[in-house]
Parts: C-alpha cells; structure tokens; sequence
C-alpha cells in the first residue's frame, strides 16, 4: 500500500455504509485520516476492578456485577421517568439510576440475572452508594467464553476511556470501536514535520502520537500525543501562511514615494495636532512598505479611537502624491459615507482638486455606493477612470466589473472581517499591477489570533489613545433587579443633554418587522435564560423615550432600513448638534465621529458581543468631556451574559476584551465560517491557550519556507499542506 493511500482510504470500504454515512454526514470524516484525526474530547478513567463493598466515594470505579433488580419509578406527576437498577456481586450492592431519554436502552438490557461490567463515579443518594448514568458493557453474551469476557474485563478496567466528539446518531463507544478498525493505519502516517526539526524538539514520532491520543496507557501518553499532534497543527497551518507571504513578495508593484512639498506635506501642514508616537511609528512602517517595489500586505489594528483613519488617510495622500489612486473599502453604506465625509472635513481645501477655490496639490475625494443616482454615478466613474480622482470611497460597489481605474495604487480594507477575500481579490485585479493593500480593524486581536488568521499580513499596532481623548465610565444596569437603576440612566441621559451634550441610545434592532422580532425571539428563547421575549427596539424605544423619561428632548431614530439620504441627513443633523439622542442600531458601530456626544446606553446589552460592546462604546468620550455607558440587561446576576458585561464595564483595554471574547466563544466563531481552511483543521490546537506553541510554529515556518519556497526537499511537508488546503481552501486563509 502506497504511503499516501491508507490515509485517503474511504471509511465505507472499512466500516460499512450505514456508518460511514452517518460519520460524513454529521461528523464530517470521510477517509481514514479524517477519522484518525478525530481526537478524544476527554478521557473517563474506569479505575480498576472495585469489589461493591470496597467502593471509594467521588471517585472512578469499574465493577463486575450481576443485575438482582431493575424497575422504572415515575416521578414529578408522571412527567419524569428513571430507571433504578440494583447490582450484586456476592459481596454487596450497589444502585444504579438512569434518567430521562437515557432509561430506554438499559432498560431492554439490564435485566434480572445478566452479569455487565459497569463503570461511573461513585456518589451517595439517600445514604446509599450509587452510580449515575455509568457506562456499561454486557459480559454474559452468548459470543462471550470465559477467556473473552476475562479478556473484556481486563481491557474494560483500569483504562483511560477516549470520550470522543460524537452526535446523535452515533455515540462515542461506536466511533472508539470504529477508530479500532482503522488504527492499524495510524502506521502510515505521513511526517509533516522536518527531520531536523523533530528530533531538535524531541517529539514524539507521529504514528506513535495517533497511537497514544486514541488509546493512551497513561496520563503522560496524552500529554506526549498532544504536545506532538498541537505542533503538527500549528505548523503546517503557518507554513502555509508563510508561503502565501512569500509568494506576495516575489509579485511586483510599483513603488508609491510621497514627493517633498506635495500633497502629504500640505496636509500635514494644516493637522490641528501632532500625531502620536504611536501613529508616527505605524506610518513609518506603511510608507517603508509603499517604496518597495512588491505590494505591501499590512494590517492595522489598533483601540477604538486609536487614530487608524488618520493613518490610513496619509498613506492614501502618499500614494496620490506618487501618481497613483487610492480606494477605501468600507462595510456599509452608512460607514462608506461617514469615511467621506471626515476625509473631506479632515483634507479641507485639499479635497477640491480641480474645482473653484480648491488648493493646486489638491485631489478629487469620490463617493461610490450602490444607491447612488445614475447621473453622480456616472461622473463618479468617470472620475476614477480619468484619474481625476485620488482618492475614492466606497462599498461594495467598487469592485464590479464596470468600475475602472487610472492608475490603482493602494486598497485600504476597513473592518476585514465583513470583507471576503473574492473581494479582495476582484479588487486588487483592478491595478495594472497589484496594489499595495492595508486592512484596518477595530477590533483588538490577540497577537495569536492575528498570526493564526492574518498570517499572511505583517502586522501594525495603535494601542495608544491620541491626547485629549476622555477617559469613558461603564457601568452595567440590571433592569430587571433594580429598575430604579434604570430611571436612574434615563435621568443621566437628561443631565448630559441638560449640560449641552448629547447620547445615544442602542437597541438590537429596528422594530418595524413582525418577523424580525419572532425570529429574534426564537433566537432568544434557544439561549441560556431561555426567555421569550424579543429584543428591544428601535422604533418602540425611541416612542417611550418621546413620551416618557426624555420627553421635551429631540429624539430621532437611525437604522439600516432608511434610505440613505434620510440617515446621512439624521447623521449630518446629529453631527450638527440639533438632535440631543440618537437611538439607533448597531449601524453606529465605527467610524462615526461626534466628539459632543457624551453618553450611551445599549439596551439589551447581553444581546451583543464583547467586541461589539467595546466598539460601540467607542463611539463616546471622543471629545474633551468624560465619556459614560451604560450597559442595561435583563440577564440574572449569574449568568455567563452577566459575566460578560462586567467584563466590558471592568476594561477599557480591547486587547483584554478581544482576549475575553475568544476564551469565551472559542475560535470556531472568532475564525469565523469562511476561515474553513483553517477551522477544520484546528482539532488540537486551541488559539488562545497555545500561544506558545503557534509562536514558535511561525518562526520555524518561516524558516523552512525561506529555505526552501516550493518545499522540494520536504515532499512529506507538501503532502500535509495539500491535504490541509486543496485549492479553495487556500483562498480562505486569506480571509479574516
């Protein structure tokens, strides 16, 4: 058998249809190695052979026993079934109880006289000794002779019983017994690791390891496994991001330089302020990128408020300076417009080029979004297609097939995370040659995160506030155990507004759609506290708030749904400072700027996440005056949403938050869908615990791929990588 192939075997060759249907299906295993890398969750320890008189309390037992009587008791009002069995093995006795939809199959099974070895936790119900739901397995088959069941006996106790990830329609004995079937496989595994590089670190040789996770002796077999197979995962993912790195350098791009005296200078000329240490570093390291002659690949992530556009905005002056164009990408159209607005407000005359009374280094600053009119349309792509404008903003609109360039220089990315890289990739096809790109996101990453998922980016970090930014209080408001609390709010939002500033107010959603709020709902009641209502909302918040606590106040109200001249005139009158409260949805999330307003309060607060929390909660403070946000819940002090926004109300810092977060959604989410490249082949590593392990992964897999780009020397290394990506999951990596 070729060394590839006992790997890539079908499981229905071994296992049978049924199963193997099953195992694709809802597991989504299909070959032998899919299966081999199925690794146990957890592990049960059987603990040896117990006789009943001798059991230790709270502690792992198996015994050998015989069933002396089984019945099923009914309890609250017939509503609740559990099965009560009583074993002997001629020493003692011993209950066993099961519960609820777990009684069936014991009770077809354990009936009078039938010997079974069984094993749980020993606990005392009642003061008698009893096991709840233990694992058992019959020993008086007909099948079984003495030397089997001896031999069953043997291997049933004293074990470390692999718990593997399992679904409904196959439990984890039946994947162990399939696992069994295909372990003899494990022989053939293919070493993605460098010679050099294992022994170096004195690993475990891998078929040893596949081994020693599915079937450890001992504790310190898990351990061994783990350590080797962590590494296998954090490797050959960072070799492939090393690649794509690599291959990013060996493109060519034309360097973008800022001539002295241009553009840049001029702008920098009029900057009310000096930029931060932070921000002239960061600078420094995109204009470095901008000159060489390959296309910069940069990510910027920095705090809420941190100054990133400003940064972002030089780099596109730079660029323009140089002879080129430059496009800011942005989520939606209420950012894209935003983003165009404060450029226009921060270039002043320079973003008249061309027009009266416009500066002569000037350029044209174009707005590009789907809903615009065909006559702007049309001039707007006329704009970019002459070259007469340097700088473009816009949606996704930008990256269809009609829109044309003069001369694209550099992609600015904002919030990557909304941002597929299809699109990416359209836009960066638009340039003679590849632009340069720089993706901004307003969300913290922790630095593990960021070489998991943005590996193929060099990375660039604000953590510094830009001065005279205000510190922001936040404080968590249990509505529903304190409602004073929440008069109390309303009556802070009065004061803020009383003392010449103004708030916003957050709801979950718009509130104008009956099937929004069922599907809301639903979602709710699914969730933890498993309550029925539907998340609070915009339109009916905003009429209580008209009629009742902030009566007298100009309330206006700002969702997705409006058109978009009605929420840029809402916006433009905020800004303007004739609105006093804003009660929007999460549209306001980044990128709006009111340095007047003063306080917010997110209804519904554990309906959100902690980085969407934190960025919200940067949308205030962004002035001279203190900043306040009050997070309101419904959610019972104990429970994980409550821990959540005690979280977000105890830091300021988003990379503590971002870290937060993630320990708590794990990475499935935090990769995200479209990472599936890298998701599915994340089973042992765990982002946020093996910092360690993928940090020292990057820098050997940096090395390697320095050595030797193509791999022609570590063609075991080159199998791995294929496996890990087949052609379009490589494309994912690529996506935050």
């Amino acid at each position: 058998m070729d060394r590839v192939s006992a790997f890539d075997e079908p499981l229905k060759k071994l296992l049978g249809g049924a199963t193997a249907k099953v195992m694709a299906d809802h597991l989504d295993l299909h070959t032998v190695g899919d299966l081999l890398h199925h690794y146990p969750r957890r592990y049960e320890e059987r603990g040896r052979l117990t006789a009943l008189t001798d059991l230790p309390l709270d502690e792992h037992v198996t015994v050998v026993a015989q069933v002396a009587d089984a019945r099923v008791m009914m309890f609250n009002n017939g509503r609740g079934k559990r099965l009560e069995v009583t074993l002997t093995d001629g020493s003692g006795r011993l209950q066993l109880v099961f519960f609820g939809h777990g009684v069936h199959k014991p009770h077809k099974e354990l009936l009078p006289g039938r010997r079974a070895m069984f094993a749980g936790k020993v606990s005392v119900f009642n003061r008698k000794m009893q096991l709840a739901h233990p694992t058992y397995q019959l020993l008086d088959a007909e099948s079984i002779d003495g030397a089997e069941a001896t031999e069953a006996v043997d291997a049933f106790a004293g074990r470390l019983l692999p718990i593997y990830p399992a679904c409904k329609q196959l439990d984890s004995w039946r994947i162990a017994k399939a696992v069994d079937t295909v372990l003899p496989s494990a022989q053939e595994a293919v070493d993605p690791l460098p010679a050099a590089l294992r022994e170096g670190r004195g690993f475990t040789p891998l078929p040893e390891a596949l081994l020693k996770v599915h079937r450890p002796q001992t504790k310190a077999d898990i351990a061994q496994a783990r350590d080797r197979l962590k590494w296998d995962e954090a490797f050959v993912l960072q070799v492939a991001l090393a690649r794509r790195r690599y291959a990013d350098t060996q493109l060519p791009a034309v360097a973008r330089r800022p001539r002295p005296g241009g553009l840049l200078d001029a702008f920098d000329a009029k900057l009310p302020f000096t930029l931060t240490e932070g921000q002239q570093k960061v600078s420094k390291e995109i204009f470095d990128d901008l000159a060489t002659e390959h296309p910069m690949h940069r990510l910027l992530q920095g705090e809420v408020g941190s100054g990133k556009t400003l940064v972002a905005l030089r780099a596109m002056l730079g660029v323009v300076d140089a002879g080129g164009q430059a496009v800011m990408l942005a989520p939606t159209e209420v950012l894209a417009q935003q983003h165009h607005r404060s450029v226009v407000e921060m270039m002043g005359e320079l973003a008249e080029g061309g027009m009266l009374g416009g500066s002569d280094l000037g350029t044209k600053v174009v707005l590009l979004t789907g809903s615009m009119g065909t006559a702007a349309r049309r001039q707007a792509l006329l704009d970019l297609v002459t070259g007469e404008a340097g700088i473009v903003i816009g949606t996704h609109a930008l990256i269809e097939d009609k829109v044309q360039f003069h001369d694209l220089g550099l992609v600015v990315v904002d919030e990557q995370h909304r941002f597929g890289v299809e699109q990416r990739d359209a836009l960066r096809s638009k340039g003679k040659q590849p632009p340069h790109l720089l993706v901004m996101t307003a969300t913290p990453i922790p630095r593990t995160v960021a070489m998991t998922v943005f590996g193929d980016l060099e990375t660039s970090v604000l953590d510094q506030l830009p001065a005279g930014r205000s510190p922001i209080a936040s404080h968590v408001v249990p509505a529903k155990d304190k409602p004073h609390f929440l008069t109390r709010a309303w009556e802070r939002v009065r004061e803020e507004v009383e003392n010449g500033h103004q708030a916003y107010v957050v709801c979950p959603r718009i509130g104008d759609d009956e099937e929004e709020a069922a599907r809301a709902g639903k979602k709710k009641a699914a969730e933890d506290d498993g309550e029925k209502r539907p998340p609070l909302a915009v339109l009916e918040i905003a009429e209580q708030l008209t009629k009742g606590p902030l009566a007298g106040l100009r309330i206006e109200v700002l969702h997705g749904r409006m058109n978009p001249d009605d929420k840029d005139d809402v916006m433009r009158r905020f800004a303007a400072g004739q609105v006093d409260v804003l009660v929007a949805t999460t549209v306001i999330e980044v990128g709006v700027n009111v340095p007047n307003a003063t306080a917010m309060v997110i209804m519904d607060a554990d309906r959100f996440g902690v980085s969407q929390l934190h960025q919200l909660r940067g949308r205030v403070g962004r002035g001279s005056a203190a900043g306040l946000c009050l997070l309101v819940s419904e959610a019972h002090e104990a429970s994980p949403a409550r821990a959540r926004l005690s979280a977000v109300a105890a830091t300021l810092d988003g990379f503590e938050l971002s870290r937060i977060d993630l320990e708590q959604r794990r990475e499935g989410d935090v990769l995200g869908q479209a990472q599936s490249g890298v998701r599915s082949s994340l089973r042992m590593l765990t982002v946020i615990d093996d910092e360690e392990v993928i940090a020292a992964a990057r820098e050997e897999a940096v090395a390697v791929v320095t050595a030797d780009p193509e791999l022609e020397h570590l063609p075991e290394l080159r199998t791995a990588l294929d496996a890990l990506l087949d052609k379009e999951r490589e494309q994912y990596l690529d996506k935050g």
